[in-house]
């Protein structure tokens, strides 16, 4: 059973940790986000975190209701820093095609925290922050509210998707993500055009991009597919453009 968060009012420590620190759910988080990138998304526990903070374990309770809500704060922080990193220019398909490098580079640059967190929904404010922009320039450009919805799904959930499946190969030990590489030299490479045509065709090809993300190119056709909807719409309504 999760444990009782101390009001907000209370939580600050009288006395700082032995390191000198005051904590915070800032500091914590922070300190939680070098955890996973030393330990892995499996070695974060509220044990090692209390060592990382000077601090005793059922410390963090007083902050967080368990280690699932610090996961869903990191997950938020994440999502922060990627709002951070965005300026808006007034242009939907360039803030949005911005907004969606900012959320998969913001997970990538802790792909630990990225694996624990990227299918989380954290209900927290900047997580919250970053829906409410992605709603509002899809509306802005002029879609109906449901056809909105539903690139909005399809946008924020294809971020995460690539996000979780990007940091999934950044989080293997180099030897491991070696080898996967390796592999469409060694082994589709070498498949016989006899058999398999179509890889032996394109096997130069698939050895060049498919260590590459594919996540500029989806977010391409989903732009793509954005603006056919804001085309259709326009001339539904005989507004032309």
């Amino acid at each position: 059973m999760a444990k009782q968060v101390v009001p907000e009012g209370a939580r600050r420590r009288r006395r700082p940790t032995r390191g000198g620190t005051v904590l915070s759910e800032e500091i914590i988080v922070r300190t939680a986000l070098r955890v996973l990138r030393e330990h892995g998304s499996t070695g974060l526990t509220a044990r090692r975190l209390g060592a990382a903070l000077g601090a005793d374990p059922s410390t963090l309770y007083r902050y967080f209701a368990g280690m699932d809500d610090l996961a869903r704060a990191i997950g938020d922080e994440l999502m922060g820093r990627a709002l951070d990193s965005w300026t808006a220019t007034g242009d939907w398909r360039t803030d949005l095609r911005a907004l969606g490098r900012a959320i998969h580079a913001s997970y990538l640059a802790h792909p630990q925290a990225a694996v624990l967190t990227a299918s989380r929904v954290t209900g927290r404010p900047r997580e919250i922050a970053v829906d409410e922009t992605i709603l509002g320039i899809l509306r802005g450009a002029g879609l109906p509210d449901a056809v909105a919805v539903r690139v909005y799904h399809a946008f924020i959930d294809q971020s995460l998707a690539f996000a979780a499946l990007d940091a999934g190969s950044l989080a293997l030990a180099e030897e491991a993500r070696a080898g996967d590489e390796e592999m469409w030299h060694s082994t589709y490479a070498r498949l016989p055009a006899e058999s398999h045509p179509n890889i032996a065709a394109t096997a130069h090809l698939l050895a060049r991009y498919m260590p590459h993300s594919a996540y500029p190119v989806a977010l391409e056709i989903l732009l793509d597919h954005t603006a056919a909807q804001l085309r259709r719409g326009r001339d539904a309504h005989g507004t032309g453009g």
